[in-house]
């Protein structure tokens, strides 16, 4: 696994080993990036359930300003770090160690883009979008991976369903949050 463009470009990623942790493929990740391009310049953002931190490196890699990490399981923290240490993003990086659902509920912070790439089988999706949402900046977008077969999340209130993609038995849905200027028209 590696980075794919920007100032990391080729940087080797390291995983935790296990069954609890699935890293997005290559592919996948071409194709989450490439529906939000225009979007991670300077954005602050958000990797949910960080496992790897591979999503959330990738966007520091494309130009986001800030990236914060979050995940409970010590053995993907100690992976986040080598990862940005090795990928030198680390200085504009947040590593927190906290339950992703505590971490949603009771941060003041905001986003421009999160990452929501929870555990397979448990409906995390359908219980973080609504959290989520709820600390998206205008005009921001939300970045769900999930398997296909437990079916499309409902489009949080105030958000719009930007895009589906189907790769395999994953689909990766983009939400987006209208701007202000979208909300006044």
């Amino acid at each position: 696994m590696r980075v794919i463009t920007g100032s990391a470009r080729g940087c080797r990623l390291i995983t935790p080993e296990g069954m609890d942790v699935r890293p997005t493929g290559e592919k996948v990740k071409e194709g989450v990036f490439s529906s939000i391009q225009f979007e991670i310049e300077g954005a602050y953002v958000l990797d949910l359930f960080a496992g790897s931190g591979q999503l959330g490196i990738e966007a520091l890699s494309r130009g986001a300003a800030r990236c914060v990490f979050v995940d409970n399981s010590p053995r993907s923290l100690r992976c986040v770090n080598e990862n940005l240490r090795n990928t030198k993003l680390a200085v504009r990086a947040d590593v927190v160690n906290r339950d992703s659902y505590d971490y949603i509920r009771l941060t003041a912070q905001t986003f421009d883009i999160i990452f929501l790439d929870p555990p397979y089988r448990y409906g995390h999706i359908r219980k973080l979008l609504p959290l989520a949402a709820a600390k998206l900046r205008s005009g921001g977008s939300i970045v769900c991976e999930y398997e296909r077969e437990a079916g499309q999340p409902s489009t949080p209130d105030g958000m719009t369903l930007k895009k589906v993609y189907t790769y395999g038995k994953i689909n990766i849905a983009v939400f987006k949050k209208p701007s202000e200027e979208e909300q006044d028209e």
